[in-house]
């Protein structure tokens, strides 16, 4: 049955370059739209820039020219960098457009009339020097709990408290260095507390991952409060209807944009409005984000939408933060690493699609890419393992056959299981557990190559009289190759078009995987794609280092955290410097699992290692070095549990590539042991 599903990412904010973080998102939604475009569905995927609110009329301000030239520039800028990876918006808007305008208007008057809005005077803190009111990121002070000092006013950094602007102690203001006054002024609030009952339900329904559930929960403990949805002039935005020299505070136009970017492209095409947000639609409606904008879009969002009378989402799809090599992204290291650098130093855009696949689960876990893994994985699984298929059999099909496939192919338990597997494939795609999806892939690419290997078309070839088997092994082959192109279409759109032309077929659907190519004449191979190589990498490294010490003096005038965090899913608002010590979160980015120990080897040449080859709970085993030679027989570890680092990156050795790390204890007194779960444990748990 043909399904109609909306799709969104969370909205980048006009302030500033797309960047690593923004791309993850990106990519991941992407991936989804294309899978279920290729299976028939009615999918459309919307999105939009951030454009109102104080840093943008800053910034403005700052380069002497109008915020709208500058949100212009920058969606220009940003649809340039999602066009560079393959990210193909069905509509990519404005939040700055007449359709939002209307549509704002329009749920904030509903809300009004639904009594779920209030007006109430606040005390605020203004800067007399800059002559307006001073937005909760424009003040900084000392922590009202802990006493630490440089803190935001409307959250602690060190202690994770959260409070009024007004109750920082010695406050200043960010844009001047000046102590801001207090003055009051009236306000209109959205009456959040008073979904509490529709909102616990909704979040209970389904529509988030367990884990955002849970974390709603504790908000619901705290109570919800009524949510500030006004701002004061001076401030880029739309003015509130009913309130003169009052503006919609950015975050209650944002997410409208969603709705303001369908409708544009609704008007483009000719499309039903109303199919997607109608209370009683039957169509799917699904929005990807960040954990860091969780509370908008499953509290603020879906009230808005119910108590407005329009239909709520079906799904949040919420992932985890970038961290490039085991860190937050740091501008000093060149890892804060922008869209235009990356495409700017040669590297393929579809290598990052294909590593981000590999590491999405659809879970809220935190990402790292790990430049050295994203190389060896890269060149291994793309160019070592899909392509290689193609261009070791292609040349034989178009010297020795015309280019012409053989007209049948054998009956081979191969053939069966590379289609068997399009079920399994599709379930990990439709539940964005892509990791999944990837590695199911290659673990039938290497099944491909062996039967390349062991079938050896290279030396079939030398024999006139093996004609028959050279065309059965090659068309065999390229068959293989077709589906893994299927498989990997929506991941890697280009080099699945580049297939697509060079086996001279029409656009590859999911429903082609039931069919193979026989009796087919296809065209001259072409090189497909070129390995990564370490000096881009370098390259892309310096350039974004060398772009952020010629950034002039800027945070001086406006907040980084400000000018960042709006809408951006991929980074925490405040990045920390190294430190000796680390929180909860960097802990929960190392995967710690239970490993069986299937063999365990003495190593030629190493005086204190031993090769474990670990079960992990994964369709390979993982091959270890361990430096416990010292302690252990290889023969005493056989069959033993223990515990190990399955997100390390592959190391390469003389002896090898170590794909983790088995833990092990020692201290003052003589002795090395490796850790050991209680009994009850299973390869592949993780520890917790």
């Amino acid at each position: 049955m043909t399904r109609t599903i909306l799709v969104t990412s969370a909205l980048p904010y006009a302030n500033g370059a797309i960047h690593l973080g923004h791309l993850i998102e990106h990519i991941q939604t992407d991936i989804w739209v294309r899978y279920h475009k290729m299976r028939g569905h009615d999918c459309h995927y919307v999105c939009a820039d951030d454009t109102h609110g104080t840093p943008i009329m800053l910034r403005a301000q700052a380069e002497g020219i109008s915020a709208e030239t500058l949100i212009e520039r920058v969606h220009a800028e940003h649809l340039r960098d999602f066009r560079g990876f393959h990210i193909e918006h069905d509509s990519y808007h404005s939040t700055h457009s007449e359709e939002n305008r209307t549509l704002v208007s329009e749920v904030y008057l509903r809300l009004r009339d639904a009594g779920l809005i209030e007006r109430k005077t606040i005390e605020q803190y203004y800067d007399a020097s800059r002559e307006m009111f001073l937005p909760d990121r424009f003040i900084k002070g000392q922590c009202p709990r802990c006493g630490a000092a440089d803190q935001y006013g409307d959250n602690c950094e060190v202690c994770g408290a959260t409070y009024s602007p007004t109750d920082l102690i010695n406050p200043v203001s960010a844009l001047s260095g000046t102590p801001p006054v207090r003055r009051e002024s009236e306000h209109l609030f959205f009456r959040l507390g008073a979904c509490t009952d529709f909102l616990q339900q909704w979040t209970r329904s389904g529509a988030l991952q367990r884990e955002a559930a849970n974390k709603l929960d504790e908000w619901f403990s705290a109570g919800l409060q009524n949510w500030d949805i006004s701002r004061d002039a001076p401030y880029f935005g739309f003015e509130i209807p009913d309130a003169p020299g009052k503006y919609f505070y950015v975050w209650l136009d944002a997410p409208v944009g969603y709705m303001a970017s369908s409708l544009h492209l609704a008007r483009e095409r000719g499309l039903d409005f109303d199919t997607w947000w109608r209370a009683d639609s039957p169509a799917e409606l699904y929005h990807f984000i960040g954990k860091d904008i969780l509370y908008f879009h499953a509290l603020f969002w879906p009230a808005m939408l119910h108590y407005s009378k329009h239909r709520t989402p079906n799904g949040l799809f919420v992932h985890g933060f970038l961290t490039v090599n085991g860190a937050k992204m740091s501008k000093s290291r060149g890892t804060f690493i922008t869209a235009s650098s990356y495409l700017d130093c040669g590297l393929n855009p579809e290598w990052l699609r294909y590593y981000f696949a590999g590491k999405l689960n659809g879970s809220m876990e935190d990402i790292d890419l790990n430049l050295q893994d994203f190389i060896a994985r890269v060149n291994s699984d793309l160019v070592g393992k899909f392509v290689n298929i193609a261009s070791r059999t292609a040349g034989f099909i178009v010297k020795r056959f015309n280019g012409r496939l053989a007209d049948r192919l054998p009956e081979l338990p191969l053939l069966n299981e590379l289609q068997l597997a399009s079920d399994t494939i599709a379930r990990h795609y439709e539940s964005l557990d892509y990791s999944h999806a990837m590695r199911e892939i290659m673990r039938l690419a290497d099944l491909a190559n062996q039967y390349v290997n062991e079938r050896k078309p290279w030396e079939i070839a030398k024999q006139a009289e093996n004609e028959h088997d050279l065309h059965e092994a090659c068309s065999v082959s390229l068959n293989l190759f077709r589906l893994l192109a299927l498989y990997l279409k929506p991941v890697l759109p280009a080099l699945a078009g580049q297939v697509e032309a060079f086996l001279d077929i029409p656009p590859l659907q999911w429903t082609d995987a039931q069919r193979w190519l026989t009796g087919h004449v296809i065209r001259p191979y072409q090189h497909l794609m070129a390995r990564v190589e370490q000096g881009q990498i370098d390259a892309m490294l310096a350039a974004n280092t060398a772009a952020a010490a010629a950034t002039p003096g800027a945070a001086s005038v406006i907040p980084a955290a400000a000018v960042s965090t709006t809408t951006s899913t991929a980074i925490p608002a405040a990045p920390v410097e190294e430190s000796t010590l680390i929180n909860v979160d960097d802990f929960a980015r190392v995967d710690l699992r239970i490993a069986r120990i299937v063999r365990a080897e003495h190593v030629d040449g190493a005086e204190k290692l031993l090769r474990l080859t670990l079960d992990v709970g994964e369709p390979e085993p993982r091959n270890v070095f361990a430096g416990i030679k010292s302690a252990y027989d290889p023969a005493s570890l056989e069959g033993r549990l223990t515990v190990m680092v399955a997100n390390l990156a592959p190391r390469k050795m003389k002896f090898g590539i170590s794909q983790g790390m088995v833990l092990a204890a020692s201290g003052d007194a003589p002795g090395l042991f490796l850790l050991s779960p209680d009994s009850g444990a299973q390869p592949g748990m993780r520890v917790k």
